[in-house]
């Protein structure tokens, strides 16, 4: 029995996590907090990179699998060093949170306002 493992999509949520860690608390950080909105973004970068995939065999011999969802793999230019692709992945998940948080911006308004709690503001009544 073969086991398929997805190597992508963790590695992909952790350095989403690392990116919007350098934008400011509001409004993105608040913004990409909200479940549906993050899962936009994921979906967002894993459909402009390919997946790796690993085939773990019985024996535990591991086999990757390269995959995109547009082209073969092999049709797929990688960048050749280990920062180079970190560094496209990273520019990718720029471009998804600056796309969503224009696409998105009446939803994220919308809900950013709901949490503020009633009360909270400075009172009018001094002047």
């Amino acid at each position: 029995m073969k086991t398929v493992v997805n190597l992508t999509q963790q590695s992909v949520i952790g350095e989403i996590e690392n990116v919007l860690d350098t934008y400011p608390y509001s409004p993105y950080q608040q913004a990409f907090a909200i479940p549906d909105l993050r899962q936009a973004l994921i979906i967002y970068v894993l459909s402009r990179i390919p997946s790796l995939h690993s085939f773990i065999s019985e024996e535990g011999v591991s086999l990757p699998i390269w995959e995109t969802q547009t082209t073969s793999w092999l049709d797929y230019k990688f960048p050749s060093r280990p920062l180079e692709v970190q560094l496209h992945l990273q520019k990718i998940i720029h471009q998804g949170v600056m796309y969503l948080i224009e696409e998105k911006s009446d939803c994220i308004s919308s809900h950013l306002c709901e949490t503020v709690e009633l009360g909270c503001e400075p009172s009018h009544w001094f002047g």
